[in-house]
């Protein structure tokens, strides 16, 4: 794998907190999200965007990055909360209690992606692709994609026939043909299409 060329940060002399969610377009789960405060100077080779990284490489660079922090949070909003307030803003709320689980406060906010809802008191940057540009988001991309998949693995020994071992709650064919054959599980978001046709799904 090519080496990352990731930033350390968008201004020095400043304290920032990169911030990413995981599970966004899943079908069955909590939306996860991260905030991280890396050291002045932190540097790994490998360190990028969690979607550009095998399995081994993020389990890998997981307790890295949580013994290296200054300071990382991990916070999740569950499936009843996205069907009440929309993804989006799930998504958006699962970042500000990352960032409220902080055990320092952060000058300043990285992103991950076009829009945000403003956390209180704390000036943020959107970035695109941020978790490809800067290293504090690509951090807080593997904590929310592990910390969610060892979730996952965990709901899935409750409810085995989704798969989740494997598909982790996003829409592959499995998924979907589970949900056909069983209906859908109170970890299911209803409010998303989780069939082609929803007239035949049911709830348990």
């Amino acid at each position: 794998m090519k080496e990352n060329k990731l930033l350390p940060c968008k201004e020095a002399l400043r304290v920032e907190a990169g911030c990413d969610e995981a599970g966004r377009g899943c079908l069955a789960g909590p939306v996860f999200a991260a905030a991280v405060i890396l050291p002045e100077g932190f540097y790994h080779p490998v360190l990028n965007d969690s979607k550009q990284l095998s399995l081994k490489q993020r389990e890998t660079l997981r307790p890295i990055i949580e013994e290296s922090a200054i300071a990382w949070a991990v916070a999740w909003v569950e499936p009843a909360e996205i069907d009440e307030i929309n993804i989006l803003n799930a998504s958006f709320l699962a970042m500000h209690r990352a960032i409220s689980g902080l055990k320092i406060n952060p000058e300043f906010l990285l992103i991950d992606g076009p829009r945000f809802n403003p956390y209180p008191g704390i000036p943020h940057s959107c970035e695109i692709h941020g978790d490809g540009r800067f290293m504090s988001i690509a951090a807080a991309s593997i904590l929310a994609k592990t910390h969610r998949d060892d979730f996952m693995l965990k709901i899935h020994h409750e409810f085995p026939v989704y798969h989740w071992d494997h598909n982790k709650g996003y829409p592959t064919r499995e998924h979907r043909d589970a949900i056909r054959v069983t209906g859908a599980c109170p970890y299911h978001r209803k409010s998303f299409r989780l069939l082609d046709n929803q007239l035949n799904l049911f709830i348990w």
